[in-house]
């Protein structure tokens, strides 16, 4: 229904962000990282989520729309609602659970209020069992070769399979690890690097 709003910041509050759009204040529940970089009487874009139950409606906004691609891949997850979701993504940059998807990390998601082992552990295993991404699958996918030497092989997998997560297509992240070097990198830094070349 809404793809983004764009407006006037008219006020803030915790997980909470009211939008001024042409005199009609949109109320956007948001992430703690979505509410940093917003600042009241300035102008901003969320992009946006509408979920809908049968007795409420409650529209979700995001910083940018990896962040937004995040939430949707989170809210797939059985027993994840979007509030959790939310939780996440307010603790965990969208690098950042990319990264904790592709190396694992439980402790990433457990430090989130409301978020036990067993959820925890269900977002790690379906998220990357829905990818299933190696880097040959990647190079496939784009009909071109693999761009690292076999030492690197393993890097560019998991990178590969972090940004698929943030809804990337297989050509898109060929060329974004084109041009980072990934044997002087962690694959944090890789990730983080990757996405900065894809936003330009």
């Amino acid at each position: 229904m809404f793809h983004y709003i764009e407006g006037t910041v008219d006020s803030l509050a915790p997980n909470l962000a009211v939008i001024d759009c042409g005199g009609i204040g949109f109320a956007l529940s948001v992430s703690n990282n979505t509410l940093t970089g917003l600042s009241p009487g300035e102008r901003a874009r969320l992009y946006t989520y509408l979920y809908l139950r049968e007795d409420a409606m409650e529209l979700f906004g995001f910083f940018n729309r990896q962040e937004k691609a995040c939430f949707e891949k989170l809210i797939g997850v059985s027993g994840v609602g979007p509030r959790a979701a939310l939780a996440i993504l307010s603790y965990n940059t969208p690098a950042g659970l990319a990264f904790a998807v592709a190396s694992g990390n439980e402790k990433a998601l457990t430090v989130v209020p409301g978020i036990g082992k067993k959820i925890a552990q269900r977002v790690l295993l379906e998220l990357k069992d829905k990818l299933g991404v190696s880097a040959d699958d990647g190079a496939a996918a784009s009909g071109l070769q693999p761009v690292s030497p076999p030492q690197d092989d393993r890097k560019l997998a998991d990178a590969t399979q972090a940004l698929t997560t943030l809804g990337y297509s297989a050509a898109e992240i060929h060329e974004a690890l084109r041009q980072i070097d990934l044997a002087a990198l962690p694959l944090e830094a890789i990730i983080k690097a990757a996405l900065k070349n894809m936003m330009r």
